[in-house]
């Protein structure tokens, strides 16, 4: 496998880079290809994406058809818009799929989801490998059936070489349990004394979420209109930038999304600086 290691952007922020440099060109091409097209700077593109894919249901419902429904052509869309950041050059995106407050769901919309989610992770193991995608899980995995367990786990080996982009899955997630979760690992480290206290800063907790190998969001998408994050990585998005869209997730296309690229290009980050600052 490839070595990667972390580099520091202008941003403060950090991404992945490759120790290969003809990897690290091909995202600088299509990026550069992105940006041209959109006319648009590569700084301007964003390099992590992550999305709260909402309006599955209420798309189904106004169509007067089962919610299972607007869940299927949802993963349908999955597909179109991972493809796409493949092509646009994006080094990672992440997908809200399913949180841990959807277990609160009704229990027929929650097996047909579980089902939909197994089919779906044997389907896309060509697609991942052919566009040379890595899988990663966010979330608890031993907290989900044991047939979508195996098949999760199958298709992360399957593309864990993989050298693409990474398409982060967030599948029985909370930003809180996960927090919690890193908390956990950090005070029994501390316990074993592996950890000194001065040992504990903002990078130590960022070592131990389940985002650990990920770079921070730069753009947060979330579709249908809705203004709240729903405890979605809540540590990440500190200073990421947000895009609301009354576009329901079922609907969201290329030209959706090239929206919101060329809405986050224009907004100035600045990190708790100065506009004038360098």
């Amino acid at each position: 496998m490839i070595k990667r290691y972390f580099a520091a952007r202008p941003s403060g922020h950090f991404v992945s880079c490759f120790g290969n440099v003809d990897l690290r060109k091909d995202f600088e091409e299509k990026l550069k290809k992105t940006a041209k097209r959109l006319r648009i700077t590569v700084e301007q593109m964003p390099r992590h994406i992550a999305i709260i894919m909402d309006g599955n249901g209420r798309w189904a419902q106004s169509r007067l058809l089962p919610r299972i429904e607007g869940h299927r052509e949802g993963g349908k869309t999955v597909e179109r818009i991972a493809q796409y950041c493949v092509d646009f050059g994006i080094e990672s995106l992440t997908l809200y799929s399913f949180s841990i407050e959807n277990w609160k769901r009704p229990k027929v919309e929650v097996d047909a989801l579980m089902e939909l989610y197994t089919r779906y992770l044997i389907e896309i193991r060509s697609t991942l490998t052919k566009n040379n995608v890595r899988l990663v899980h966010l979330g608890r995995l031993d907290g989900l059936p044991a047939s979508l367990q195996k098949e999760f786990k199958e298709t992360i080996k399957l593309t864990a070489g993989n050298t693409g982009m990474v398409l982060a899955l967030a599948l029985n997630y909370g930003g809180r349990t996960e927090i919690m979760d890193a908390t956990k690992k950090i005070a029994q480290k501390y316990k074993d004394g592996k950890l000194r206290l001065n040992d504990i800063d903002e990078q130590c907790i960022s070592e131990h979420l389940y985002t650990a190998r990920l770079a921070e969001p730069d753009l947060l998408i979330r579709t249908a209109n809705e203004m709240r994050v729903s405890n979605f990585l809540l540590w990440q998005i500190s200073y990421s930038e947000f895009y609301v869209t009354r576009t329901l997730w079922p609907d969201f296309n290329k030209t959706s999304l090239e929206k919101a690229i060329l809405a986050y290009a224009k907004r100035n980050r600045r990190f708790g600086k100065l506009k004038t600052q360098n």
